[in-house]
């Protein structure tokens, strides 16, 4: 399994745009097959952080991903909104 950590600093203006492109993402990249787990968090202390983690089952179910369509449509416009970006990938020990 490898889990993804995208963390994005969102532009302060622009939080209601990130959240329903992203509720468009979580919910096209949920019906993948190698999804384990797919969701969009909000920081307690600071709600311009908002915090993809994502679950899957191998490499070869990520590589799939970043291919479809939601993701090649939906993703450069989220770059757009956010003011950094940091993207981490772990795997489960």
């Amino acid at each position: 399994m490898i889990i993804i950590v995208a963390k994005n600093v969102v532009k302060k203006d622009s939080i209601d745009e990130f959240k329903k492109l992203a509720a468009e993402l979580v919910e096209g990249s949920r019906k993948e097959e190698g999804c384990i787990s797919y969701a969009l968090y909000e920081d307690i202390n600071n709600p311009n952080i908002l915090t993809f983690i994502e679950n899957w089952a191998d490499q070869k179910a990520i590589d799939i991903h970043n291919a479809t369509k939601h993701f090649t449509t939906i993703v450069p416009k989220l770059s757009g909104l956010v003011e950094e970006m940091q993207i981490n990938l772990y795997k489960a020990l």
